[in-house]
């Protein structure tokens, strides 16, 4: 596991040997103070540990201190070409603000946010990406990881010049390979948390596809100390797809893992939407668990031995079990409103 220095953004912890954390963005007008407060709830209650928000203007700037009101996570102003609209949400209450090293400026301007990011004592991230790399990386290394990474440590390096040094960076492109390598260099070269993600990735199913398969290889190599998952779509399903991830990867022990067989000929009752019913129903439970929906009784429990629950399904009946070991049989047209019963009893010891 990569040893990474701690920061906190508004007391949640990154780095350090703590947890990886999820994030999201809004996707609302932050002016529209309602509607951002209102899909920041949404995020919270899905599990979003930080939020960020996009500031393209003064009213957005300004708006972050009604937002930051109203909310419970803490809050990242996302800025682009001014550093006064940096400054301004800092100084109403942003926890984070996130530049991007391709159109922030020079050391004047860099100097000017550090002064207030200083002052107000939050970190900051340097966030690169392949769409706005400078042109001097990328005419001496071309569009590539190199090129990303030097353009973050560069913006990194002026920071760290005028005393900021609560820094997290990103190295971010939508093409996969690109960015694990990207990644994987940046890892080598510092110390400081990554968040990771795969930019512009998509929507929903290959959104996911990507991000799994690049936030995915880095995790398992140890290298990452939060996430955020880019998804054309709701920003509730990013955090969904977040917590997926960070499960298939053994980072997050305290959910309610629901396995099902992909079915085939031989199921001969409705398997796979009583599995959906499951995994939505248990979705809010903070608690470890294994629940198994199977097709059939051929080798339904036995697949599913360690499994706390389950079900497999036959001609007319299906067989509920419980640590891989049969405990009732019950009719096909009631297994589901039985098998829920069985389920409330494991989690909620009704």
């Amino acid at each position: 596991m990569r040893e990474s220095k701690r920061i906190s953004v508004g007391g949640v912890l990154l780095g350090g040997g703590e947890r990886v954390k999820i994030q999201s963005m809004t996707t609302t007008k932050t002016a529209d103070v309602e509607r951002t407060v209102a899909q920041i709830l949404a995020l919270e209650k899905a599990g979003c540990e930080i939020v960020r928000v996009a500031i393209s203007d003064e009213a957005d700037a300004l708006a972050v201190r009604s937002v930051v009101n109203k909310i419970h996570t803490p809050l990242v102003a996302d800025i682009h070409f001014s550093p006064k609209l940096a400054v301004t949400a800092i100084e109403n209450g942003a926890n984070k603000v996130r530049i991007n090293p391709g159109n922030i400026g020079g050391e004047k301007e860099i100097k000017f946010v550090a002064d207030c990011v200083k002052a107000h004592k939050i970190p900051v991230r340097v966030g690169s990406n392949t769409g706005s790399i400078e042109k001097n990386f990328l005419e001496k290394y071309g569009r590539s990881a190199e090129a990303l990474v030097e353009s973050a440590l560069c913006n990194v390096g002026i920071l760290e010049k005028f005393g900021v040094n609560d820094i997290v960076i990103s190295v971010k492109a939508s093409d996969v390979k690109l960015t694990v390598n990207a990644y994987m260099l940046l890892a080598n070269r510092t110390s400081y948390p990554l968040h990771l993600g795969v930019t512009e990735a998509g929507t929903t199913e290959a959104g996911i596809v990507k991000s799994a398969v690049g936030i995915g290889a880095l995790l398992l190599n140890g290298v990452g100390d939060t996430i955020r998952v880019s998804l054309t779509d709701d920003p509730v399903r990013e955090v969904y797809a977040a917590k997926h991830i960070l499960r298939a990867c053994g980072l997050d022990e305290e959910f309610v893992e629901v396995v099902a067989c992909p079915t085939c000929g031989r199921c001969e009752w409705e398997s796979m939407s009583l599995a959906n019913k499951v995994t939505e129903f248990v979705r809010p439970y903070n608690k470890r668990a294994k629940i198994a929906v199977m097709g059939c009784v051929v080798n339904g429990p036995g697949e599913a031995r360690d499994a706390d629950l389950g079900i497999a399904g036959g001609k007319g009946s299906c067989l509920v079990f419980k640590k891989g070991e049969p405990y009732k049989k019950v009719a096909a047209d009631c297994a589901e409103e039985e098998f829920f019963k069985e389920i409330r009893l494991l989690l909620d010891g009704e």
